[in-house]
């Protein structure tokens, strides 16, 4: 079986408003994986991943990166196996977003006068794990048709204890 996280819990484990929630799935910035909540009245369904993605978003904006940049690292994150996601360190000038992979990168990059600050996603999984084990999670009846995410060690370990 698996759980996902309906607008409320998504919201709170990412830190955001249902509103910034809303616009960023209409604008399809951060979508729904599990359920997309289709026609009026529908509610749509967070995977974990989607819900750390939220999360990342929230802190790119806070630090005032322009939402075409994050549209661009959003895109990124999204073609990244899900287990690739806890290595990477976002790094920004405060106008481009970088990925680096390893700590060689992060210095090539800060030696470079190029970054100024970064985000590292193990951490931000490690609170999301911690937020999300507060917030009510939603069992599937079924399990997804296809994994969106193969490489979700989360949902995994999840299937496997409520199995």
């Amino acid at each position: 079986m698996d759980v996902g996280y309906r607008g409320p819990a998504a919201c709170t484990a990412a830190g955001i408003t249902f509103r910034q929630l809303d616009y960023w799935a209409r604008t399809r910035l951060v979508e729904p994986s599990i359920e997309p909540a289709p026609g009026a009245g529908g509610q749509r369904l967070y995977s974990f991943r989607d819900v750390l993605i939220l999360k990342v978003v929230k802190r790119l904006l806070d630090t005032g990166i322009s939402l075409q940049q994050i549209r661009t690292a959003v895109h990124h994150l999204r073609r990244r196996p899900t287990a690739d996601l806890a290595q990477i360190t976002l790094m920004s000038d405060g106008v481009s977003v970088y990925e680096c992979t390893s700590p060689d990168e992060v210095v090539d990059l800060l030696q470079g006068g190029q970054g100024v600050f970064g985000i590292a996603l193990g951490r931000v999984w490690r609170e999301l794990e911690g937020s999300l084990s507060e917030v009510p999670g939603e069992r599937l009846a079924e399990p997804l048709q296809a994994d969106p995410h193969p490489a979700d060690e989360l949902a995994r370990r999840r299937r496997r204890r409520t199995g």
